[in-house]
């Protein structure tokens, strides 16, 4: 039986009264820079400058390590934002006051319209601060928010970051494997023999059997993941779409683990473990927030397991 807990308040302080090493996974989505008001104090998202955003993300996660077990994965979702001196930077709620504007305004060491790289600046801190940084996944969005930009292509995708507490980890490859692209067994659309023409520097081929002849028709999960975005009833701005959450879960947990988000919002990540039977932990700042959530998570009825597995 799985269970489900939503705490109300600052992320920080509510995993401060966690256990350390009780949760297996964790999967979240926090507030981007400077482009929403949520309409709460101690709100992350609102900072002056990039760094001192980069900084909470830091305090943040470096509570999420203490309560990660050792061999445990954790997902990031990250948008990026431009520096603009402009209120309605932060959107859609632009037409508030926003009384502590500074995120609407061009921080020192950036010029109008450059893209802040808001993703990447937390991923090397977060590396710097003992994460090891395994992989940027790109979410592809075939169906972006559209913009009236003239002067550069409209943005499509945002970043996944795997991080992990230690070099070696639980990952469940078998279990979020993709179909292959062709009849041809690799699944990659190489000829058959094209194996000889990617050689190491000595003539033999590069990888082995089981890499170019694949196994079942399905191929090992590429970087790149098509999942468009998801309209919610709910009252909440951002909400990371389920498809872009169940692999996370599945490739980083186990059936009766427990998966953490701190930004829980309308509550996907512990909608989703919970289909999935894994227990979930959320915080959420904002309690009409944790609301949605609870009342989304009642109406989840738990999927049959596909696969068991997993390699150490």
């Amino acid at each position: 039986m799985t269970s489900v807990q939503i705490s109300v308040g600052d992320c920080i302080e509510l995993m401060r009264d966690m256990p350390d090493c009780s949760v297996q996974c964790c999967v979240t989505s926090p507030p981007y820079w400077g482009l929403r008001d949520y309409g709460h104090d101690g709100q992350i998202g609102l900072e002056a400058t990039p760094e001192a955003y980069v900084a909470r993300m830091v305090e943040v996660f470096r509570e999420v390590r203490r309560v990660l077990r050792e061999d445990g994965t954790c997902w990031v979702n990250l948008g990026d934002s431009y520096a603009a001196n402009r209120t309605y930077q932060v959107t859609p709620t632009k037409w508030k006051a926003l009384s502590q504007g500074q995120s609407a305004s061009v921080p020192p060491g950036l010029k109008p319209k450059d893209l802040v790289g808001i993703p990447w600046r937390v991923a090397f801190a977060l590396q710097a601060d003992g994460w090891w940084l395994r992989q940027d996944l790109i979410w592809h969005k075939p169906n972006p928010m559209p913009e009236s930009v003239r002067d550069r292509c409209t943005k499509a995708h945002e970043y996944l970051f795997l991080l992990t507490k230690s070099a070696r980890y639980y990952y469940d490859a078998e279990s979020i494997k993709e179909q292959a692209v062709s009849d041809h067994p690799s699944g990659n659309g190489y000829k058959r023999g094209a194996r000889k023409s990617y050689q190491n520097a000595d003539g033999t081929p590069q990888g082995n059997e089981k890499q170019w002849t694949g196994v079942g028709g399905t191929r090992n999960c590429r970087s790149v993941w098509t999942v468009t975005t998801k309209p919610y009833r709910g009252a909440h701005f951002a909400v990371m779409p389920p498809d872009l959450v169940e692999p996370c879960i599945k490739a980083g947990s186990r059936e009766g683990d427990t998966v953490l988000d701190p930004f829980a919002g309308s509550g996907t990540t512990l909608a989703v473990s919970m289909e999935l039977g894994r227990n979930a932990v959320g915080c959420e700042l904002n309690s009409d927030y944790a609301n949605l959530a609870q009342e989304r998570i009642q109406s989840v009825k738990v999927k049959t397991p596909l696969f068991q597995g997993g390699s150490e």
